[in-house]
């Protein structure tokens, strides 16, 4: 079942008009799916044997099809989103089984009960849950494990808890060839499958019971699911992997979850092989990745694309380098280009930008946002867009990882939204995003800048440099920031409020685009690029 595309853009623009906001909105956020994998019925071609890999430092392209031929239009991310889904499978974490032969259950005020049968195994399990006040039914989120996660902000945003034991379904503290729990006992506890997935498995056969009940306490079209540290590793997976589940919300989830396998070794973050080896949380076969993980096919930027349009809230701690912050920034960034070019850039939020270093605490900078995405995601009646919030001491590049670049996607099914703009204050030129439609005669480039997130004091933008009648070997363009200053840029190199070219994005044909961005400190008003120039 392909769901329609209804995208949401949001930019708001904080102005030095008092208190006044300007809100440019687009359309209406993007529903979960009504499907598990809506790829399923997706041909894709044979993966490749792990001994055949090539070695790759550069993070996969996540626009590229097995084949080598890369993705033109919105509607070719759900085949693509496929391949990805199989590749992390075979290489990172093992087989997810389809539903089971039969999923029966309960839910009550008070707990979910969940049994399944599949080729003569049978095993069930059960999570306890907490309603918000009011009348049902109500959306729910899932959490891991019991901690790290605000619970209490979650029932005051209007929605359920859903207290979910993992280990009933996958045990830690088994070896890998004798595995325990809900998952093993239908799957054999020498499955090559890891905890983490089981854990996702588990999960989705809840989802199949709410789903199949009477809809009058809970609401299947509105699930959520965080989790802290190692239950944020499995919060990650199984918002990757579900996509009925309408916000996935991990936090510092650490090695394992969101950061980059490849960016772990130089960071001084947990190895892999300390977490391969800790527990069976991933696959068997990522066992021989551990020391040279350049040469996996996939790496968790795909992990954050496959949740893409859906929403995507991100928690991090920068001050633990343990966790990886600054390889999990990459990843968010390098998965935010799949939602940029889906059109819902607006929907994903990384948000490492916090004071209190101690592990799974409850932090107030993330207790707004994380009910705005509650009423966004979840109750349907919020608007608020994402924001990317990186600590200054764990920033990664996205450029020291990429070498491709972000297509832009057409698709005939999803019409253009329109845009409308309303404030109590009129808005000068130079607060909206500015573009030229074509280049002058012999400049060879144009460009346009977006305001993608403004928050006190900060402000991240994109620049989409298009070449004119003819391609382009290089191009440089001038920003004006008379309000703030650029703290980091990514796909660029900076010489003050100058941007050229990386080596990996220079050549444009005639017509096409690259877009490189940057996050600033001060404020975005009258953010603007003055020219585009090209050899």
């Amino acid at each position: 079942m392909r769901r329609p595309w209804i995208v949401v853009i949001t930019v708001a623009l904080a102005l030095a008009l008092g208190a006044a906001v300007v809100t440019v909105t687009a359309g209406a956020a993007v529903t979960a799916s009504a499907v598990e994998d809506e790829g399923a019925d997706c041909p894709v071609p044979a993966l490749p044997d792990a001994g055949a890999l090539p070695t790759n430092a550069k993070l996969p392209d996540p626009f590229k099809r097995l084949d080598g031929t890369r993705i033109a239009t919105r509607s070719d991310w759900r085949c693509r989103r496929e391949e990805v889904k199989k590749l992390a499978e075979k290489f990172v974490y093992g087989e997810k089984p389809a539903k089971p032969q039969s999923v029966t259950g309960t839910v009550s005020s008070t707990g979910v009960t969940v049994n399944v049968t599949h080729n003569g195994r049978s095993s069930s399990f059960s999570a306890r849950v907490e309603l918000p006040g009011g009348s049902g039914p109500f959306p729910a989120v899932v959490v891991l494990g019991g901690f790290g996660a605000d619970t209490a902000a979650i029932k005051a945003a209007g929605a359920a808890v859903i207290s979910y034991d993992p280990y009933a379904v996958g045990k830690e503290g088994t070896p890998r060839t004798n595995k325990q729990g809900a998952f093993y006992s239908i799957y054999g506890a020498t499955s090559s499958t890891g905890l983490l997935m089981a854990w996702a498995w588990g999960v989705s056969r809840i989802i199949d019971v709410v789903a199949q009940s009477d809809g009058r306490i809970l609401k299947a079209d509105a699930m959520g699911v965080t989790g802290c540290s190692r239950f944020g590793k499995g919060a990650f997976v199984i918002g990757a992997f579900d996509q009925r589940i309408a916000l996935t919300m991990p936090i510092e989830s650490g090695s394992a979850g969101a950061p980059i396998f490849r960016g772990i070794p130089g960071e001084g973050a947990q190895s892999l092989s300390s977490a391969y080896g800790e527990q069976p949380w991933l696959g068997d076969a990522f066992g021989t990745f551990t020391g040279s993980p350049n040469r996996l096919p996939v790496d968790t930027h795909e992990m954050v694309a496959m949740v893409a349009p859906r929403g995507l809230f991100i928690m991090d701690n920068p001050h633990i380098a343990n966790l990886g912050p600054r390889s999990a920034s990459v990843a968010a960034l390098g998965g935010a280009e799949v939602y940029k070019a889906l059109g819902a850039g607006a929907n994903i939020t990384y948000w490492s930008d916090v004071q209190d270093g101690n592990h799974c605490a409850n932090r107030a900078e993330w207790r707004v946002p994380l009910q705005q995405h509650i009423a966004k995601y979840l109750l349907r009646t919020g608007n608020e867009p994402g924001t990317i919030r990186i600590a200054a001491k764990a920033l990664g590049r996205l450029s020291d990882w990429s070498d491709w670049q972000t297509p832009v996607l057409g698709d005939t099914q999803s019409p253009t939204p329109s845009r409308s703009v309303s404030a109590s204050a009129s808005v000068s030129p130079s607060a909206s995003p500015s573009a030229s439609a074509s280049p002058p005669a012999g400049q060879g480039c144009s460009a346009a800048l977006t305001v993608q997130n403004v928050w006190d004091g900060g402000f991240v933008a994109s620049v989409r440099v298009t070449a004119g009648a003819a391609a382009i070997t290089g191009w440089t363009v001038r920003l004006s920031v008379p309000n703030g200053t650029i703290t980091s840029l990514w796909n660029g190199r900076r010489n003050g409020t100058t941007v050229s070219n990386e080596t990996y994005n220079g050549s444009l044909g005639a017509g096409a685009s690259t877009e490189f961005g940057f996050q600033g400190t001060g404020s975005a008003t009258g953010l603007a690029t003055t020219g585009c120039t090209a050899p």
